[in-house]
């Protein structure tokens, strides 16, 4: 009798091993399932992210706005008029102004310091 409920137990055993740790068994399907959790998550990302591009890549076809706000802030350019005008840090020295001259015109010294009045 003894024997007989040993060799039972070992069958269930043997039948139970590939339910939990065998190929498609519990574990397997709980990692496969953090797994699909971990790849949605990145999937939305990129879906969203798809989708801006998408969006910027319609402004660019359909309008000017884009492409000049593009040509604003990436190569620095302007509209013809417009002032340029750059707000420094307090602490941050200006950049100097090389004076430009065009061909054919003598240079003009720079303007020389006034004396402050107190």
């Amino acid at each position: 009798m003894r024997l007989l409920l040993i060799v039972i137990v070992a069958l269930v055993a043997l039948i139970q091993y590939p339910l939990w740790m065998g190929r498609g068994g519990w574990f397997s399907v709980w990692d496969m399932q953090a797994q699909v959790t971990d790849q949605r998550m990145i999937n939305e990302g990129l879906t969203s992210r798809n989708k801006a591009l998408a969006a910027e890549v319609e402004d660019l076809r359909s309008g000017t706005e884009a492409s000049e706000e593009r040509a604003r802030s990436e190569l620095s350019m302007m509209r013809q008029g417009e002032v340029f005008v750059q707000i420094l840090p307090p602490g941050v020295k200006p950049p100097e102004l090389k004076p430009t001259v065009k061909p054919g015109a003598k240079p003009t010294p720079p303007p020389a310091a006034k004396p402050q009045q107190r």
